[in-house]
């Protein structure tokens, strides 16, 4: 038995699309062990995916022994654990003065995309093709999502039948974070894009965390406002509702964010817009249709933390609603 431990802390989105590399893994160890290292905020998601043993969440003095170590996550708290667990072998990513560092030959290449502006933006490497090959292993797009657990169908079902939904769902999730606050599609195009939509006989579903509730009161009351009304989540949500909210949908419009990576770990019809990261660096796996903004080349990388309303403007909702329908 190969005893393996993967570390990956960051983002809820960027753990679960690094999900995946628990296929290779798994195969080139088919008798292993897998102990995922991970904070507390993603993991009821783990919990689902079962080719996980043992999720770790209380990992401060975690002390154990492992063959192998993978550590996916350049950030300083997981490079210092990667170098204070044991491992006979170890992949991946660690710190040196301060610095992240590469454990193996190939994981040297992502390492250079964080820190070259001119190799990032001339990358057209997947996320999860660099991380196979920080792990030394073959990529052929592999896919791992998650299941729904009873209790999350049953809030799913009990949400279509307390709002009587009946018509096909577009859920639009448009969140931005304050590092790309112009990840966040213009106001405005997306309340004509919900105009338009509805208007062909779609239901809207407007995800939003806490972060956007007081932005999504003043959308829902501006569109009721004009005799037009739309379905919210709770911004509230558990993880496992909001995922389950997600599988409610015939289509999920969002930026590169938390909702897209659920919705195509949940093999989901995706509509991505891409104004300042990378569209190259997201695996579609045939579920995902990307619409990038004209002007990304003249952000990205170099300006990604700027926010730019002919940026965020330069995507129409007529765009976006023609690859719903398709």
């Amino acid at each position: 038995m190969v005893k393996i431990c993967i570390i990956k802390l960051g983002a809820k989105g960027d753990v679960i699309r690094t999900l995946p590399l628990l296929v290779g893994i798994r195969k080139k160890y088919p008798e292993s062990e897998i102990t995922w290292i991970t904070k507390e905020n993603v993991k009821d998601l783990l919990l689902r995916v079962k080719e996980i043993d043992k999720v770790v969440t209380d990992y401060q003095n975690y002390v154990d022994f492992f063959d192998i170590l993978y550590n996916f996550d350049i950030d300083d708290e997981a490079t210092m654990l990667a170098m204070k667990i044991k491992a006979t072998e170890k992949k991946g990513f660690y710190s040196e003065d301060g610095y992240a560092m590469a454990f193996n030959v190939g994981a040297e290449y992502y390492i250079n995309t964080m820190f070259d502006d001119s190799l990032k933006k001339a990358n057209r490497k997947t996320y999860q093709e660099m991380m196979y090959d920080a792990a030394e292993l073959s990529y052929n797009k592999e896919f791992l999502g998650f299941e729904l657990n009873d209790e999350s169908k049953n809030f799913a079902s009990d949400f279509k039948i307390r709002n009587n939904i009946s018509k096909k769902i577009i859920g639009i999730h448009m969140g931005a974070g304050s590092r790309w606050p112009s990840k966040a599609w213009y106001k405005e195009n997306v309340k004509e894009f919900i105009k338009i939509a509805k208007g062909k006989g779609y239901e809207i579903l407007l995800f939003g965390g806490p972060n956007e509730i007081e932005e999504h009161k003043m959308l829902a009351k501006e569109l009721i406002n004009g005799g037009i009304k739309i379905l919210q989540n709770n911004p509230n949500n558990t993880d496992g509702e909001f995922a389950a909210l997600i599988d409610l949908c015939s289509v999920v419009v969002c930026s590169d964010s938390f909702a897209l990576h659920v919705a195509l770990a949940l093999k989901k019809k995706t509509v991505g817009l891409f104004f300042c990261t990378s569209p190259w660096e997201v695996e579609g796996y045939g579920l995902l249709t990307k619409i990038v903004s004209p002007l990304l080349p003249n952000f990205f990388p170099e300006r990604s933390d700027e926010y730019n309303e002919d940026l965020v403007k330069s995507i129409s909702p007529e765009e976006v609603l023609k690859e719903c329908d398709s």
